[in-house]
């Protein structure tokens, strides 16, 4: 019973954060980023580091979901930040976006880049 409360719940929060995400995506990401890891192991390696509750307080949540063009996204609550992550020739392709310019994006971007 807690596995649907949990996948519904997930699911609520992408069907949300869908037009926030694709609002972003016609803008400039915050940062682009490569990596010589593996898209699945990039993408999983940002969904923990983003729910570190030492670092991010109560805000810690990072969902992990199919991305729209292939690969995955990783995203908060709101989609308030959120990271496309795709396979491409050389490796790995991040897209970073942050609704903000502020020191959670930042800490976020930080996070992040611990796992290329």
């Amino acid at each position: 019973m807690r596995i649907l409360m949990v996948t519904l719940a997930a699911t609520l929060l992408a069907g949300c954060a869908g037009s926030a995400m694709n609002d972003a995506r016609t803008q400039t990401p915050y940062k682009t980023l490569t990596s010589d890891k593996p898209e699945k192991v990039v993408a999983q390696c940002v969904q923990f580091a983003w729910q570190d509750e030492a670092v991010f307080g109560v805000d810690a949540g990072a969902y992990l979901q199919p991305g729209k063009k292939g690969g995955s996204t990783v995203y908060t609550r709101s989609a308030e930040s959120f990271v496309d992550v795709t396979s491409n020739a050389g490796g790995t392709a991040l897209s970073y976006y942050a609704k903000h310019d502020d020191f959670v994006a930042k800490r976020r971007l930080a996070a992040l880049a611990t796992c290329l």
